[in-house]
């Protein structure tokens, strides 16, 4: 097994990343500095947060600028990218494509890729070109999910039977690349995550519920989900998301999901009485 010292020698001296919106993209620009990484930052105008590259090189560009994306990358002799940030996916008509971008939807299409798809269809793209795509863990593993509690609110039965059967509904869907979330109440299942996003989701179900304790969700990695890509995510936001909507926690695929301020969310939860919890889908049970 490697050592921390021959590990830190194989991380490369400056990253590319591809910056979406949310914190993550922040946090892994903060790992790479204290790593002595030098972290360029691709921004795209309407989906990067304005105050992720702040303070570091970057370059603004619209989602459709491909060839001025990649020709920067060169210029500055980076190959080694990261993509990390929701995105909210385009339209052909906002997008613009310039000439590199129309390559690639030659070669892999639009209308019949799914996220997923889409996603691995991008990585084929960028390692065509001679990139390499890393995924943000390499550089940041504090920010998976732990397996177990996190924070002092534990789920009781009727509520880990919940858990388990959201479990049971992602696995039956896995293959279909579509949402990464579900929400159930009392073995009903109130939504399935779509193109909303989990944000959509937790306001559409949050009305669909019955009296009585609220629902839960449920957020794992596809089984043929590319891990460098596209991990699930939550962080504080969520769980204030969840408190307005009287949903009652939130289940994670531990060690490949990000859990973003950690200690944010903990407090929030904790305040909410929100239960949040690590698992791994293959040995979850329901009611202890």
């Amino acid at each position: 097994m490697p050592t921390a010292e021959e590990k830190r020698l194989e991380l490369p001296p400056v990253l590319g990343i591809l910056a979406g919106g949310g914190a993550l993209p922040c946090a892994l620009i903060e790992a790479c500095q204290k790593q002595g990484i030098s972290p360029f930052v691709i921004a795209f105008k309407g989906q990067t947060d304005l105050q992720t590259p702040e303070g570091v090189e970057h370059l603004w560009v619209r989602l459709g600028k491909t060839g001025k994306v990649i020709d920067a990358l060169r210029h500055k002799g980076i190959r080694d990218l990261v993509m990390l940030g929701h995105m909210r996916r385009p339209s052909l008509a906002e997008l613009k494509p310039d000439l590199k971008t129309l390559e690639f939807f030659a070669k892999e299409g639009w209308k019949s890729l799914g996220d997923d798809g889409l996603l691995r269809a991008l990585r084929r793209f960028l390692e065509r070109e001679g990139f390499v795509i890393h995924g943000a863990q390499a550089f940041m593993p504090e920010f998976l999910a732990p397996e177990g509690q996190i924070g002092s609110i534990e789920p009781d039965d009727l509520q880990r039977c919940d858990v388990a059967r959201g479990v049971e509904v992602l696995k039956a869907l896995s293959d279909q690349d579509v949402g990464q979330a579900v929400i159930v109440q009392d073995g009903h299942v109130l939504g399935i995550e779509a193109a909303e996003g989990t944000d959509g989701l937790i306001q559409r179900c949050g009305g669909l519920q019955r009296k009585g304790r609220g629902g839960v969700l449920v957020k794992l990695c596809k089984d043929s989900q590319d891990l460098d890509l596209d991990l699930p995510t939550i962080g504080p936001h969520t769980i204030e998301m969840l408190a307005q909507a009287g949903l009652s926690g939130v289940a994670v695929h531990a060690g490949k999901s990000f859990v973003s301020a950690i200690d944010a969310l903990r407090a929030r939860a904790d305040e909410a009485e929100v239960f949040v919890i690590g698992l791994d889908p293959e040995s979850f049970e329901g009611a202890s």
